[in-house]
């Protein structure tokens, strides 16, 4: 009999979620608990209560969530978006203004590209194509994942469709541009690696933008000391930045959490300040700039400035730098609180900010240089550059985190807590190499301008996809052109770190999938098994052994090697497999599935540990624990089912017979209480983790650049990867390593 069992395992685990994830559901269980409440307060209204008083109560507790969720994604999703203002004129003005006709175009051009781009795509358009309301590059495709058969590694079943986080499929028409659509990409394995390249590449200038971020956010602040001083050298201002990034990078090994409930009122104070000084300037300098709203000073700005118009461009897409972080950080907060905090604070404090400087420009075009300080009043100069510098570090470290995220998640619990000691002092090299080597904002601008668009087109691919928006394309498509002129001027920068990243990520990807290919080939035939009889050729002694291994079915050929080189074997064999889906998380009590594998008399099982994306190994987790209770439950569950046949690998049984159960409202088999017992006793006597480590190699008739990316970079990988045994905490004690090498 095959079958399988959903279990409550840990239910501390399912209550324990963390603060990230459960935003959007507090939002969605606020709206129904207040439906509820109106629908009581309705059948009181029968008995002379005022109706309207209380729904204007549930009205306002919505509300006043909203508001405290949308006050927070300030400091995580704005902050990067909000500190632009500080270096978008100094890098589209490289020289003085000469005719102010100028300042106007140019500002026109940043109103339309702040309306197209983060508020019509990003707010309105993007942020409702989300995966379950995780948002970025690699959840859109874990979603076309599940809806088209694009994965490059054949391990899907019928019953990973069956958990909650999956949505599976709805029915579409044939004939249908999706489904046109979804064939399209499943006929050919080059379209599936291409999409794949494309999604890796999107990553991977999210790596760059990690990079490029704190370099021009805190180099760009710091840069208030020299109009302060003008007598202060560009070195002092390069240390001062480079000081600040050290410390930065330093502080990421004590966490954020700390200090990060200040991050929104950071931003929150930055965008009134910048808002505040904007309209002061308006009023200071005139208001003749705010003709730029009309889009026939665009037309006279490229018409007047010709190709210098065209390579400013460069310099005016850095208004709209952060905005991918509105859809990568959507998973923290619910969309409606995102599009209330843009439309509301954001996007009118950034108005006033560009207009404001417009209107400084305007009037005093020789003021080019770092117009953001310049047109600061006097009496407040300080307690600003204060509040920027500020701004800048919260706005890096919504950067970093993101950087961090597509490695490893290590927290739920609190914002802030995502650390990776190797990466965080290789984006700090990085980061300082790049501040150092181009020692002015202008290159950096160059490179952060190219990481940024080629992000947002890759974003505007899948839009192709799921919803059409021609408009945002032609739009980013030009700015995309503009920065082209400046690849030798710093934009060659985000391209060589993000192929570098796309090189590392795409050979762990071919030696993976190459590596389960050659397994899946090589797997041993269950009539071999078979054939060894209940002991398999050895002497079976007390304990239990976990063999883990890649393959969801079958049996590894790691364990033909293993038995063939032993003379004893554990009484109980559960084959581990760690699966990952495209999900972002998987519940708890739907992660393990279990079967048996053979005759009951083999005493061989199959465990399926499955996770999504967004998933952690935390240190506390007990795995062995959780296994061992899902496998007593499957024998429980295989006994009351005695009779029943199921064709499929593994099934799973309906939570509520596993609750009922767990009741102790079914009676148990002698069968039954025989074998828990026997299973009880081997894992008392212990229990031995068997690891297969498979050593991938070419074959000397392959091609070089094969050998090397397999034999080199590959084997490298492999070798600063962390195991199963350290990713469950596997005790050394316990630990049997088993070797093979294999050759392609």
């Amino acid at each position: 009999m095959e079958m399988g069992s959903r279990t409550e395992v840990d239910e501390d685990g399912d209550n324990n979620k963390g603060r990230m994830w459960d935003l959007d559901q507090q939002f969605d269980r606020s709206i129904e608990e207040e439906a509820g409440r109106l629908k009581n307060m309705y059948t009181e209204k029968l008995f002379g209560i005022g109706l309207s008083d209380m729904v204007s109560n549930s009205i306002a507790n919505i509300l006043l969530l909203l508001l405290r969720l949308a006050f927070q994604s300030l400091g995580v999703v704005y902050g990067d978006l909000g500190t632009s203002p500080l270096y978008v004129f100094y890098n589209t003005f490289p020289e003085e203004i000469v005719d102010p006709e100028d300042v106007v175009g140019a500002l026109s051009l940043i109103i339309y590209s702040l309306t197209l781009i983060p508020l019509l795509k990003y707010v309105f358009v993007v942020c409702k194509a989300n995966d379950n309301g995780q948002g970025g590059t690699f959840a859109l495709y874990s979603l076309l994942c599940r809806h088209a058969n694009v994965k490059n590694i054949p391990d899907q079943h019928r019953t990973d469709e069956e958990l909650t986080t999956y949505s599976c499929c709805t029915l579409i028409h044939e004939k249908s541009f999706a489904a046109k659509t979804k064939r399209w990409l499943e006929k050919d394995t080059y379209r599936k690696n291409a999409l794949l390249i494309l999604v890796l590449f999107g990553t991977c200038n999210v790596i760059g933008d990690g990079i490029l971020t704190p370099a021009i956010s805190v180099l760009s602040a710091s840069g208030g000391l020299k109009v302060a001083h003008p007598r202060m050298s560009n070195g002092v201002i390069l240390v001062v930045a480079v000081v600040i990034l050290v410390g930065l990078f330093s502080m990421q090994h004590y966490g954020t959490d700390k200090v990060s409930w200040l991050f929104a009122p950071i931003v929150l104070l930055w965008f009134i300040t910048i808002g505040g000084i904007g309209a002061y300037n308006i009023w200071k300098y005139g208001s003749s700039v705010l003709k730029a709203f009309s889009p026939v000073y665009i037309f006279r700005y490229f018409k007047r400035r010709r190709r210098d118009g065209w390579t400013s461009l460069g310099g005016i897409m850095l208004s709209i730098t952060g905005t991918e972080a509105l859809f990568a950080d959507l998973a923290h907060f619910p969309v409606s609180a995102v599009q209330l905090a843009f439309t509301v604070v954001v996007f009118p404090c950034l108005l006033l900010a560009y207009s404001g400087q417009a209107a400084y420009l305007f009037n005093k075009g020789d003021h080019v240089i770092d117009p953001f300080y310049r047109s600061i009043p006097g009496c407040i100069y300080w307690p600003v550059f204060v509040i920027a510098t500020l701004a800048a570090i919260v706005a890096s470290q919504a950067a970093i985190s993101a950087t961090y995220s597509i490695v490893v998640h290590t927290s739920k619990n609190f914002l802030g807590q995502i650390y990776v000691p190797d990466i965080n002092w290789i984006l700090m090299v990085l980061c300082i190499f790049v501040t150092a080597g181009f020692k002015n904002q202008s290159q950096i601008a160059n490179a952060y301008g190219t990481a940024v668009v080629l992000v947002m087109l890759v974003t505007t691919h899948w839009i192709i996809v799921i919803l059409f928006t021609g408009l945002s394309l032609v739009v980013e498509c030009t700015y995309f052109s503009a920065v082209l002129f400046k690849m030798d001027q710093g934009g060659w920068v985000p391209l060589v770190i993000a192929s570098a990243f796309l090189l590392i990520m795409y050979v762990w990807h071919y030696g993976t999938v190459k590596r389960y290919e050659l397994e899946m080939h090589g797997k041993v035939s269950m009539a071999w098994i078979l054939g060894l009889g209940p002991s398999l050729g050895l002497v079976r002694v007390p304990g239990t052994g976990l063999v883990y291994t890649e393959l969801a079915s079958g049996v590894p050929h790691i364990f033909s090697h293993f038995i063939t080189n032993l003379p004893a074997i554990h009484s109980v064999l559960v084959f581990v497999c760690v699966k990952y889906l495209p999900v972002y998380t998987v519940p708890e009590e739907e992660r393990f599935f279990v079967k048996r594998v053979g005759p009951k008399n083999f005493h061989m099982f199959r465990c399926i540990a499955r996770y999504g994306y967004k998933d952690l190994h935390k240190k506390d987790d007990d795995f062995e624990k959780k296994l061992f209770d899902n496998l007593f439950l499957f024998v429980r569950l295989e006994s009351m089912m005695e009779g029943c046949s199921d064709s499929e690998e593994y099934s799973c049984v309906n939570t509520a017979v596993v609750s009922y159960m767990n009741m102790g409202q079914i009676s148990r088999s002698q069968t039954e209480m025989d074998e828990l017992e026997s299973l009880n006793r081997c894992r008392e006597a212990g229990v031995v983790h068997i690891l297969g480590n498979t050593m991938v190699r070419a074959r000397k008739d392959a091609r070089f650049y094969k050998r090397i990316a397999i034999d080199y970079i590959y084997a490298f990988l492999r070798k600063i990867c962390r195991e199963n045994s350290a990713i469950f905490n596997v005790p050394r004690e316990s630990l049997l390593n088993v070797g093979q090498i294999i050759y392609m």
